[in-house]
């Protein structure tokens, strides 16, 4: 089985519940989106790519950004996402939106087509981030701007270690290769930026996002959400005996206490954005 299938029966399998979750998540990531947004300098009448849009964010949040002028196109290699990325434009009524199957590191689209191109948290995954970097540059329009967010250090994000920490007192979980398809495989400086470098992006740039993951649930609604959108969760989730799991679940709920408000959870959050510009003179219009 090759890295991009092992990736997509990994999605595949989840994709029912980041449809489910759609508008919480879009809630909690909120604010990396805007971090995307400026620094691949978005606006009215630009024709966007998001890539590994999953059920369609960030693409559907900037539809309304861009304007009827201009055009959101997401693509994700996992067919049940996208089906869920089409679902929402529909149910959404929007007209400037469009989503493919197709991967990173071979888009579908002609040279010099986007005005920015921009991932939340999807180059993690792809197999080749060199290749994908070029292939994200080849589509830019010269001078345009390419935008990519990645998780910091798990020690830093409580969204992810807080139900770990407790998990791994049951379930052995080794550590994962460095260059892993992982959540946290470009949590390092520069790492990243080092890709874009090797893929021909001019000035490459990286900075540290220090936000807050807001969403109106409560801490046992989001131990829910969590179990339910994160594969390697469920995997080990499901080899816990059923006393386990109560316990794990007790502890964790317990632990997610301090994040706790009155309208829901506020969770500290860290992510890099990178960023990098296709060479050439601007092109407008």
């Amino acid at each position: 089985m090759q890295p991009n299938q092992e990736v997509i029966d990994r999605w595949s399998g989840v994709a029912p519940f980041w449809e489910k979750h759609r508008e919480i998540i879009r809630q909690m990531f909120a604010p990396v989106t805007q971090a995307l947004v400026e620094d691949a300098r978005i606006g009215s009448r630009h024709t966007v790519l998001d890539i590994a849009t999953g059920p369609g964010e960030p693409a559907l949040s900037l539809a309304a950004m861009v304007g009827p002028e201009g055009k959101v196109f997401g693509i994700d290699p996992t067919p049940e996402m996208i089906a869920a990325a089409r679902r929402a434009t529909g149910r959404l009524g929007l007209r400037n939106t469009q989503f493919d199957v197709a991967s990173a590191d071979q888009l579908p689209f002609p040279a010099d087509t986007f005005d920015a191109v921009i991932s939340r948290f999807g180059v993690m995954f792809v197999p080749s981030p060199v290749d994908a970097v070029r292939e994200m540059l080849r589509v830019l329009k010269p001078g345009a701007k390419l935008a990519l967010a990645v998780w910091y250090f798990a020690e830093r994000n409580p969204f992810f270690y807080t139900l770990q920490r407790v998990i791994e007192q049951y379930v052995d979980s080794p550590a994962p290769a460095p260059d892993a398809l992982d959540a946290f495989r470009f949590a390092s400086p520069g790492k990243l930026r080092d890709v874009l470098v090797k893929a021909g992006a001019l000035a490459p740039s990286e900075r540290l996002l220090q936000f807050t993951i807001h969403a109106s649930i409560s801490v046992e609604d989001y131990w829910t959400l969590r179990c339910e959108i994160s594969e390697k969760l469920r995997e080990r989730v499901a080899m816990l005996s059923s006393e386990q799991l109560t316990e794990v679940k007790r502890q964790t709920i317990e632990a997610l206490r301090e994040y706790s408000t009155g309208g829901g959870i506020s969770i500290p959050a860290e992510v890099l954005i990178v960023s990098g510009t296709k060479s050439g003179p601007v092109v407008t219009g």
